[in-house]
C-alpha cells in the first residue's frame, strides 16, 4: 500500500512541472513522427504486366555460369578456404603454393561475395548504369588485389609468413 501511494504522490506532485507524466500526452506527438512524408531515394519501378495477369512468370534459359554451378563453385570456394587458413600455421611449413592458393581462393570469394552484393541491390531495371559501373571498379579492385597479392608473394615474405610475424612479435 506504501508503494502505491509513493507513486501516485510523485504523480501528483511532478505533474506540474513535467507535462509528459500525463495520461494522454505523447500519443499524438508520437503518431505525428512516424506519419511523416516518405523520402523516397530511388523512383518507383515501372508498373508493366506482359501478357495477362494470370500467365505464369517465365522460366529463364539454363546457363551454365549461373545457378546450382555456380552455387557449388561458390561452396566449394567458401569450404577450401577453412582448411587453406589453418593449416600453414599448424603444419609449421610455409609453401609458396599454398600461399598462391590461398591467396587465390580469397580473392575469388571477395569477388563471388561482392558481385552477389551488386546482383541484390541494383537491379538492372532500376539503376543499370550505375550497377555497370560497380560491376566495372568490382572488376578493376579484384584485378589490383590479385596483382598486389602477387607481387607480395613473390617480392615479400607472402601472406602466410606475414601474418606468423605480425602474430608473434
Amino acid at each position: 500500500m506504501a508503494s502505491f501511494a509513493r507513486s501516485s504522490l510523485l504523480r501528483q506532485t511532478l505533474a506540474p512541472r513535467a507535462p509528459f507524466l500525463q495520461k494522454n500526452v505523447g500519443v499524438s506527438q508520437v503518431v505525428a513522427f512516424h506519419a511523416s512524408s516518405k523520402k523516397q531515394i530511388l523512383p518507383p519501378l515501372p508498373q508493366s504486366v506482359q501478357g495477362t495477369m494470370n500467365d505464369p512468370a517465365p522460366v529463364p534459359e539454363t546457363h551454365p555460369s549461373e545457378g546450382s554451378y555456380h552455387w557449388s563453385f561458390e561452396r566449394l570456394v567458401c569450404v577450401g578456404l577453412v582448411p587453406l587458413s589453418f593449416a600453414p600455421f599448424a603444419a609449421g611449413s610455409l609453401n609458396p603454393v599454398m600461399d598462391a592458393i590461398l591467396c587465390s581462393l580469397l580473392v575469388a570469394h571477395s569477388h563471388i561475395g561482392f558481385q552477389a552484393a551488386i546482383i541484390d541491390y541494383f537491379p538492372p531495371s532500376r539503376v543499370p548504369k550505375f550497377r555497370a559501373t560497380c560491376n566495372w571498379l568490382l572488376r578493376a579492385f579484384t584485378l589490383t588485389t590479385a596483382v598486389g597479392l602477387y607481387e607480395f608473394e613473390t617480392n615479400d615474405v607472402g601472406v602466410t609468413e606475414a601474418l606468423r610475424r605480425i602474430w608473434t612479435a
